[in-house]
């Protein structure tokens, strides 16, 4: 599987000239790649909101696409860099988890470390492996290597609590993946727990500052004008909104926040 499509995911920013050089670093190997920004403003080291961006975006790009995801507080030390290989495309990335949110809608098909120095740039530096390592590795799947010429084939991903929700005794567990710009509350629980939950219209939402019982709805103009209710948003993560107003001001929530879902 081959494409000359490839995202780049980053919190670089684009003040400096990270950006720039990745994407020489790829056209320097395939001149035909089709670049496509999904975002370089994800804050600052926070792997869970880069995770968020791509498994949000992915799915919407062709078969083939080749993704790569360099949020990395962990660049230099002990953290492997990987390509995960989906039947829908190939992710490339540190192994910290940002990758593996947006792997797992796909069918994940196998996982390499990449170790072999002929696919990287000639000089990798201990600081910038977007550059050295991850660019260049989207260039050369693009350009058709193999991925099993990268590296050894490893078990399993680093798979974070963020990309984990359980159902458990009538009650959806997870925690809040990214809080909007209009400040919905968007999980991790997924609309398959939520749909066991068997709920008659109201659910019972738990966060660590708040519970309340929302309505259950499929639209934000379902609830009144600045009421909170719970719906399953466009990218099939189940969110806590309020129309026309704040969740996450009115329920004092940010990301990371334990999540617990249960029917009335």
């Amino acid at each position: 599987m081959t494409g000359k499509i490839i995202t780049l995911t980053t919190d670089f920013g684009l003040k400096d000239p990270y950006v720039a050089e990745m994407k020489a670093a790829i056209v320097g190997i395939c001149p035909d790649a089709q670049i496509v920004d999904i975002t370089h403003e994800v804050k600052k080291f926070d792997v869970r909101m880069g995770a968020f961006m791509l498994a949000c975006s992915a799915p919407y790009f062709p078969k083939g696409t080749i993704h790569v995801a360099v949020v990395d507080p962990g660049v230099g030390a002990q953290r492997r860099p990987i390509i995960i290989v989906t039947s829908q495309g190939i992710f490339v990335g540190p192994d910290n988890g940002v990758l593996v949110l947006a792997a797992l809608k796909q069918e994940i098909i196998g996982a390499r470390e990449i170790t072999n120095p002929k696919l990287m740039l000639p000089e990798v530096s201990n600081t910038f492996h977007g550059r050295d390592l991850f660019a260049p590795a989207a260039a050369k799947l693009a350009e058709g290597v193999p991925p099993n010429s990268f590296g050894p084939e490893i078990g399993e991903a680093v798979k974070p609590d963020f990309a984990k929700s359980t159902f458990d005794n009538g009650v959806a567990m997870g925690e809040v993946l990214y809080i909007d710009g209009f400040g919905n509350i968007i999980t991790n629980i997924d609309e398959k727990h939520l749909n066991r939950l068997h709920s008659k219209g109201v659910i019972n939402v738990w966060l660590p500052k708040s519970e309340r019982k929302l309505r259950l709805g499929k639209a934000y103009a379902e609830a009144d004008l600045k009421e909170a209710m719970v719906l399953v948003g466009s990218q099939g993560y189940v969110e806590i909104a309020v129309n026309q107003g704040s969740a996450a001001r009115k329920f004092k929530a940010k990301p990371g926040d334990k999540v617990m879902l249960s029917a009335i």
